[in-house]
């Protein structure tokens, strides 16, 4: 059995695909942002173990970790039939994404060496300094390959956002597929992008890992 496979449909949807490539890049690029702040905030708060603020901060992000994606972008687009869509996609998927960057890290932050508080202590080192110079280095070394698997992770859950009327890479490569009845064609061309945009965030990351660990 032979594949039916249109050479020109390949060439010929590559320039739309890219273009919803475009949306599914900047929900990347910002959701990572609102993830990694977020994640840190959140992390660097749960260190200080005031409990009315860290009890329900670790709730609400255990919920968040513990429902799907999907059915998060469902609730807010619907509670909030006036903000665009696009909006909403970004923020759910930056702080979906949060709750996994901020179990990140804790971890780095945890795994900081007991001594090192103490000799800030010793040293008088104010507390934000203490933070700045001293921890958050110290676990952003250990935390890079998570926080960069997390960003390869959102950017693979991008297509989620469809279901909230987002047009991304993968909507647009089923839309053509559906005007052209050339489905195997659009969405294997949308995979190859992914895979080629993938492969090089994935490089970096173990670079930059490396570059740390030689710091």
């Amino acid at each position: 059995m032979s594949v039916d496979w249109s050479w020109e449909t390949t060439w010929d949807v590559l320039p739309v695909l890219l273009e919803g490539f475009k949306t599914t890049l900047l929900v990347t690029v910002i959701g990572s942002a609102i993830a990694v702040v977020a994640g840190l905030v959140v992390a660097v708060i749960q260190q200080t173990g005031f409990k009315p603020v860290t009890w329900p901060l670790s709730f609400v992000f255990t919920f968040i970790r513990s429902t799907p994606l999907v059915v998060q972008l469902t609730a807010v687009y619907v509670a909030m039939p006036t903000v665009k869509p696009l909006y909403i996609g970004i923020a759910v998927i930056g702080v979906h994404y949060a709750t996994y960057q901020s179990e990140a890290f804790r971890a780095g932050i945890d795994a900081v060496p007991k001594p090192q508080w103490e000799a800030c202590t010793a040293l008088s080192l104010p507390r934000h300094r203490t933070w700045i110079a001293v921890i958050l280095p110290q676990a952003l070394r250990r935390v890079v390959p998570a926080l960069g698997n997390n960003i390869v992770a959102m950017f693979k859950d991008t297509p989620f956002l469809s279901v909230i009327t987002v047009t991304e890479m993968v909507r647009v490569a089923q839309v053509y597929g559906g005007d052209h009845f050339r489905y195997m064609e659009a969405l294997t061309m949308a995979g190859l992008i992914f895979l080629v945009a993938s492969y090089p965030t994935s490089l970096l990351i173990r670079r930059l890992e490396a570059r740390l660990a030689r710091s």
